[in-house]
């Protein structure tokens, strides 16, 4: 099959709807399609990428003449169908929407992002303005927590399937044996933004520790960068939680290193449409502890995978239970390391988006 990707942001950015469509096109490559890439992100000549990049500040990832280049280039390309890929608000993304209807073609929209009341009512004006229900879309959501409020504002004329993030799950089972320090480990992973509630993960790893015996050794390590890293740092110092390391950004290969000497992952963030980096912890063997109202929910079951909780008291009881509770922490460890999250390798992606197509083309 033809297929063309449309995202604001693309390699050589990285971020979590970057790599994720990178992933998606090498899969797809690897699996026999022609597949073709038009990105507003600046960046070195890729095979198969068309940049449409405008002179603005900050390279920011939009063109104010998006919709008529990515026409031209739709109508060159002629793929089967386009495939647009949005975050809350992706401009770019959506004149690319916009620009397979007046091509013609049949278009499948990916929303990686949790829409939030301010985002559905963006949605809803943008309705009434121009009544995007009526264009034939098929939506897909990276969860069912994701998915709910897109169906909501879409209504019954747009089918809003739930196609996971693909994983490579076999690259991250743990090849030799769990390395245990004294100390239980741990570990959360992500951008250290505001989004992310970086600092209420260090006020639950401070309460989780106040709840824990002092005869348990407990440390723990956030790997991530972003604009709260100086904030956090300095709370680190005030506080003297010299138990708790940022590290920095890391690597795959470094992520997969630090996975093996893992207890317990950390995703406390209750907007996470997704939650790709504690996918991969699950698939390295590690116990999650994440929202029951996030989109880890759709592949860690309470007890069997990790641990869930709906508020910040719960999380920090989870954490505090597996600590404490060593037998349940290695019974869910090995559960994890004996059996994948099959809805989320990518044979099972591109079979999910594949029946999305089929639905757009009919």
């Amino acid at each position: 099959m033809r297929i063309l990707h449309v995202s604001d942001c693309y390699l050589p950015r990285l971020g979590g709807i970057e790599v994720q469509v990178a992933d998606l096109v090498r899969a797809q490559r690897e699996a026999g399609h022609s597949v073709e890439v038009a990105t507003a992100t600046p960046g070195e000549s890729l095979p198969g990428v068309h940049r449409v990049v405008a002179a603005l500040p900050f390279d920011l990832p939009v063109h104010p003449r998006g919709t008529s280049h990515l026409i031209r280039l739709m109508t060159s390309l002629r793929p089967e169908v386009v495939h647009v890929h949005t975050g809350a608000v992706s401009p770019f993304a959506w004149m690319g929407v916009r620009a397979a209807v007046r091509a013609g073609l049949p278009v499948v929209v990916t929303v990686h992002s949790m829409w939030d009341p301010v985002t559905r009512g963006v949605y809803r004006a943008l309705q009434a303005a121009f009544e995007w229900r009526r264009w034939g879309l098929v939506a897909t959501a990276v969860s069912e927590a994701a998915a709910r409020p897109i169906r909501a504002v879409a209504g019954p004329r747009v089918p809003v399937q739930v196609v996971s993030n693909g994983l490579d799950v076999s690259a991250w089972r743990p090849t030799a044996p769990a390395v245990r320090g004294e100390a239980v480990h741990v570990v959360a992973v992500g951008r250290l933004a505001p989004r992310k509630q970086p600092m209420r993960l260090l006020k639950l790893l401070e309460a989780a520790r106040a709840r824990v015996p002092r005869d348990v050794m407990m440390r723990a390590t956030i790997v991530g960068d972003g604009p709260a890293r100086t904030r956090m740092e300095r709370h680190l110092r005030a506080r003297r939680l010299d138990w708790v390391s940022l590290p920095g950004r890391f690597s795959r290969e470094q992520i997969k290193d630090l996975l093996a000497s893992a207890d317990v992952f950390v995703a406390p963030a209750p907007r996470e449409s997704f939650g790709l980096a504690a996918l991969e912890a699950r698939s390295a063997g590690v116990p999650v502890v994440a929202r029951a109202q996030s989109g880890v929910a759709d592949f860690v079951r309470p007890g069997k995978e990790g641990l869930l909780g709906r508020t910040f008291d719960d999380l920090v009881s989870a954490v505090v239970r597996l600590t404490r509770d060593t037998e349940l922490r290695l019974s869910i460890a090995e559960h994890n390391r004996e059996t994948q999250p099959v809805k989320c390798s990518w044979p099972a992606v591109l079979e999910g988006f594949g029946r999305c197509y089929e639905l757009a083309r009919s």
